[in-house]
């Protein structure tokens, strides 16, 4: 873990994409007989919250990490953001870039955008990994109380956040570091992986032009297509990690709901929150590496 925590960032390069500058990084020789393997990171994150698996899986395959639009060192524009527009950057950046069906592996936002590219783009996704993916099921929609205190609350509280002031002053407090710290340790079961570099890698690009409008975006952002809707679609080998200690979703509840509609994936449950991959990546690369190797086609 030591030697993963002090891998060197890999330099990156630009693509770009719709007008906007899209900040990627690749790593490790094309392998004929093997699929290459594209990262993607969570809401706040960008490639940089997969160094430690890069370092290890560019041994065996090709590795490429992205930063979606509005995210980490990419173009953040004043627009709509949605599932939907980013299923359409990694699908172009595949077709375009890397130039092959890819598989891809993405964390919480990034795996549900990598799951709609799986089941909407299959000539792109030579496989899918999913790593504790955001995302509802249609059966798990709110239920609808008109007169209940929640839902007044509810309406309120977005309501009071889509206005330009309040969205600024949280947007303020919530990229602290203090505060990024603070909410990791909440994800993170081992407080040890929540290291200076991990937050300033998420401090920094909060920086930015445009980082507060994203940010805002984030509560007038469409809903996509339910979790089901999409596997109904799919039809790639597909591989679940989840890190079991997560606060913000029932890990073994939503693994049941991916079986029932998906029978045939792989899974482990793991002592891990959120982000499983930054917090035990040796076993997270471990896991990844065989199942590539075995259940792809060019494996």
């Amino acid at each position: 873990m030591q030697l993963l925590e002090t891998a060197p960032a890999i330099e990156g390069n630009y693509w770009q994409w719709r007008g906007n500058s899209i900040y990627y990084v690749q790593a490790g020789e094309k392998k004929t007989n093997r699929p290459p393997l594209l990262l993607v990171h969570g809401f706040g994150a960008s490639t940089d919250h997969w160094r430690k698996n890069i370092a290890q899986l560019q041994e065996e395959f090709q590795v490429w990490a992205i930063d979606l639009l509005g995210f980490g060192r990419s173009a953040k524009p004043n627009q709509e953001y949605s599932g939907q527009l980013w299923c359409e950057q990694l699908h172009e950046f595949i077709t375009e870039v890397i130039g092959q069906p890819t598989v891809l592996a993405g964390n919480s936002l990034g795996g549900y955008a990598a799951l709609c590219v799986a089941a909407e783009k299959p000539q792109s996704a030579a496989g899918l990994i999913l790593l504790n993916s955001a995302g509802p099921f249609s059966d798990q929609e709110p239920k609808v109380e008109p007169k209940g205190i929640k839902n007044i609350i509810g309406k309120v509280t977005r309501r009071v956040l889509l206005q330009p002031l309040p969205s600024y002053l949280l947007f303020q407090y919530v990229r602290r570091r203090s505060v990024i710290r603070k909410t990791l340790k909440q994800v993170y079961l081992d407080h040890n992986a929540v290291s200076d570099r991990l937050v300033e890698d998420i401090y920094r690009p909060s920086c930015d032009k445009g980082a507060r409008q994203v940010f805002a975006a984030v509560f007038k952002s469409p809903q996509g297509n339910k979790i089901d809707i999409l596997l109904n679609q799919m039809s790639c080998p597909l591989l679940m990690l989840w890190g079991e200690g997560d606060p913000w979703m029932n890990t073994r509840e939503k693994g049941a709901k991916f079986r029932q509609y998906y029978p045939q994936l792989t899974e482990y449950y793991l002592q891990a929150g959120h982000c499983p991959h930054d917090e035990i990546p040796e076993e997270i690369n471990k896991l990844i590496k065989s199942w590539v190797l075995a259940e792809t086609i060019n494996g």
